[in-house]
């Protein structure tokens, strides 16, 4: 399941419009979003980058103004980690990979007042960006590619959410673009003033459910920490694998 994964993410990035290649790595760049998990290289399948292809690779990344980054199986890749350390890269994390199944999925503890349904109106895109983007350490507006990946999921039968409670946006998230009936919950993000009351869970069921309902049989995720994993645990997902989050850190720092 784990190389089904990373087949996914690379297999998307490759039909993104903004990728490119630098030796033995796609990269996934998105012109209108700075958000650092947006923009990553994925390595090729047992590839064993020499110092001038990471070279190569750490320019192209500050040519577009973006933190040299990859995501990753090391089983994918095994030799790639340790040539990226020797290059001055540091490990963010090796974060867990986890996934669900239909007969997996477990039902959350109800939310009073909750509503989930998925975005249709400019207003309602923008309000669940918005969530996002503060949810994950922006300021101001959201970016017009955090707004472009939601619409994106739903026009290709993936899934986008947003969670109310009263008339306030309390959450949002979504569901990738399917392949070979895949999907990644990502994105999910619940506003300070509602954390701590289940919306999490709630908000990731409901995602999850709606990607199974339309087609999907897996759906996996990428959790932030332990805590955030046993919130995703306590819905029915479980561990697969793990994945090597890896950067350089910008000149002069």
């Amino acid at each position: 399941m784990d190389t089904d994964v990373q087949n996914y993410v690379r297999t998307l990035t490759l039909r993104s419009s903004g990728h490119y290649r630098v030796g033995p790595f796609t990269v996934r760049h998105n012109p209108g979003w700075e958000l650092k998990y947006a923009n990553y290289a994925i390595p090729d399948q047992g590839a064993d980058p020499t110092a001038g292809d990471i070279d190569d690779l750490v320019v192209a990344f500050r040519e577009r103004d973006r933190l040299p980054r990859l995501e990753f199986l090391p089983s994918w890749a095994p030799a790639v980690e340790p040539a990226l350390l020797a290059a001055g890269f540091t490990v963010e994390m090796h974060a867990p990979v986890l996934a669900c199944t239909p007969a997996g999925l477990l039902p959350p503890k109800p939310v009073d007042g909750l509503r989930v349904s998925e975005p249709v109106t400019d207003a309602e895109f923008t309000a669940a960006a918005a969530v996002q983007h503060t949810g994950f350490g922006g300021e101001g507006c959201p970016d017009e590619g955090g707004i472009a990946w939601l619409r994106g999921a739903v026009a290709g039968n993936g899934v986008a959410a947003l969670a109310l409670l009263g008339d306030e946006p309390a959450g949002a998230g979504g569901c990738s673009v399917p392949v070979d009936g895949i999907s990644e919950l990502a994105g999910l993000a619940v506003a300070d003033a509602f954390r701590r009351r289940g919306i999490g869970a709630a908000l990731s069921a409901w995602l999850t459910t709606t990607a199974f309902e339309r087609g999907c049989s897996t759906v996996w995720l990428e959790p932030g920490s332990p805590e955030v994993e046993r919130i995703y645990a306590g819905i029915g997902y479980r561990r697969i694998g793990e994945k090597t989050n890896i950067s350089l850190a910008a000149e002069g720092h």
